[in-house]
């Protein structure tokens, strides 16, 4: 079967939760239940990666040290991008490869998300202009000085427009069940959340998840 191709991106302090909590939720979705399907990737709808600036260990907080898959000029395609969050953004925020990486990435994917301050990198590379979108409540300032033309969505948890961007940190595993529901249908992110033995919020009025 042809997996979608889930690219997570991952710098020095990214915050942990941030990308491993999407990268268990895609990495362990199965379309076929129970727990027999998750020893093999024969019915895996996803292909998850990880892609830094250069294929060498980064440091993520708490001093988890990572490989990843991928650098910027060996990564393979992507279609669905995850820019996760973490103190590391506010170097990156004038880091013009990185940001022309991110525009570059985006502008090829199927699907453009992001979980806690990974929002403040989609907005420095003008990809949240006229946008909702939400971040870390504690950057929710920050995001809205960055372009003054994002609806900054101060109390949801997953703001989908467009581009899906989520809260902080332990969001991003609600970020990602919704985009298996929304790729892959409601009953294959349901399994997938009793799976990992995580209780999908439910979805209040006026709220986007």
């Amino acid at each position: 079967m042809n997996k979608l191709r889930v690219g997570i991106f991952i710098f020095d302090d990214v915050e942990v939760l941030d990308f491993a909590g999407p990268y268990e939720v895609f990495s362990r979705a199965r379309l076929t239940p129970g727990l027999e399907s998750r020893r093999s990737d024969e019915t895996a709808p996803f292909r998850v990666f990880t892609v830094a600036a250069k294929a060498e260990t980064i440091t993520a907080t708490g001093g988890l040290r990572v490989v990843p898959d991928y650098g910027f000029a060996t990564t393979s395609p992507i279609d669905l991008l995850v820019v996760p969050g973490g103190f590391g953004t506010r170097r990156l925020l004038e880091d013009f490869a990185a940001l022309d990486w991110i525009r570059g990435s985006a502008a090829g994917a199927r699907q453009v998300t992001s979980v806690c301050t990974g929002a403040l990198l989609l907005a420095k590379a003008g990809l949240l202009a006229g946008r909702r979108a939400t971040t870390h409540w504690g950057s929710l300032d920050l995001l809205a000085s960055l372009d003054p033309t994002i609806q900054v969505e101060r109390i949801r948890r997953v703001v989908e427009d467009g581009i899906v961007t989520s809260a902080g940190v332990s969001a991003g595993i609600d970020m990602a069940l919704l985009m298996v529901e929304r790729l892959c249908g409601a009953e294959v992110a349901n399994e997938t959340a009793r799976y990992i033995e995580y209780q999908r919020r439910p979805i209040e009025a006026g709220e986007s998840v």
